[in-house]
């Protein structure tokens, strides 16, 4: 068996784990609580398969790193102890039952199970060019550092705000804004998520280095990833703008996803 139908086979067997655990729960979030896990076991199970070629083991140390600052955050926020994603509630109100549950197996445990699949699948075209590590790859990998970085940092930002916010309300004082508007979040509406994007890109990159072309058919992965991304997007800030009417403001004057100097300064948060 190939390492691509060993992926193939555990993103199987976690589809229909994820499913038959959110419908015994009635929790749509146990994709989420993989996330960081399974694309983890594919690369070394890609890494394993190549023989243990320098540029797939790399991919593989790098992608440890990514999951296990992912795991850890959303560890944190209590992923790991029953907390559902608070956009499935909001879409489980708007549809019928049998819609939602069409949509759970579809979107939430099959199309993203998928997608953890094909963000990895850069491995293949590593795996069928075996070449030396150049200079290239050393450039990448201190890219997808300095995503890894500036990933941690926004996660960081969002945390200790959230935790102002949380301290400020037991105070019965209000915070103003409610929502995060400094740091890198004064440069970008979701910095976290850009850095989260560019790492997968960069592990295209590298099967794109090993293969000499970047017309890799394994860009699809980071492709459908960003669509993701920008999707997941749109429906987030319709919710945060309803809770918040000067959110609109603030998505005037900040990029979305891409960081980009403000239009002018936004209000810091007092309280």
């Amino acid at each position: 068996m190939t390492g691509l139908q060993m992926v193939i086979v555990l993103a199987a067997v976690v589809a229909v784990a994820t499913e038959i655990a959110s419908v015994l729960t009635r929790d749509s979030s146990w994709v989420d609580r993989i996330w960081s896990i399974v694309p983890v076991l594919s690369l070394w199970v890609f890494a394993g398969s190549a023989d243990w070629d320098a540029r797939v083991v790399l991919v593989a140390v790098l992608v440890t790193l990514w999951g296990a600052r992912l795991t850890f955050n959303f560890a944190r926020k209590g992923g790991y102890r029953g907390v559902e994603d608070y956009r499935w509630p909001i879409l489980r109100a708007r549809m019928r039952p049998w819609q939602y549950q069409l949509f759970q197996i579809g979107f939430i445990n099959g199309y993203q199970n998928v997608l953890l699949v094909l963000i990895t699948v850069p491995a293949v075209t590593m795996t069928e060019h075996p070449r030396p590590l150049g200079v290239a790859d050393v450039l990448l990998a201190v890219l997808f550092l300095a995503f890894l970085a500036g990933e941690t940092i926004a996660d960081q930002q969002q945390w200790e705000f959230h935790r102002r916010k949380a301290a400020a309300t037991r105070d019965g004082r209000t915070l103003t804004p409610g929502f995060l508007t400094t740091g890198l979040w004064r440069s970008s509406r979701h910095p976290n998520f850009f850095c989260e994007q560019g790492q997968w890109w960069v592990v295209f990159a590298f099967g794109a280095v090993a293969a000499g072309s970047p017309w890799q058919w394994t860009a699809i992965g980071a492709v459908l990833l960003t669509l993701l991304f920008i999707g997941s997007t749109v429906f987030t800030e319709s919710i945060t703008a309803s809770k918040y009417p000067e959110y609109a403001e603030y998505q005037r004057r900040t990029s979305m996803i891409v960081p980009w100097p403000p239009r002018r300064a936004v209000r810091q948060p007092v309280g």
